[in-house]
């Protein structure tokens, strides 16, 4: 039982809990990325990883990531 989701593959989160997370560092919205099959804080440049479905919002688990687009503007 896995939610539609392929092995290996990230099942998207729910919009209605997407809605609800924040970043545990900004407070601030999380968005999900699909490429890196994780939920990103651009306020805090973390990428927060998601496993069987379930986001891990752990900073030591967390991801550095850039935002150059949005940086550089």
């Amino acid at each position: 039982m896995n939610g539609g989701a392929t092995s290996g593959e990230v099942a998207p989160i729910d919009p209605w809990l997407l809605e609800k997370l924040v970043c545990p560092v900004t407070r601030t919205p999380l968005s999900w990325d699909a490429a890196r099959g994780a939920l990103v804080s651009e306020a805090a440049g973390l990428a927060f990883p998601v496993r069987d479905g379930v986001p891990v919002l752990v900073v030591r688990e967390a991801v550095a990531v850039d935002f150059p687009d949005i940086r550089s503007s």
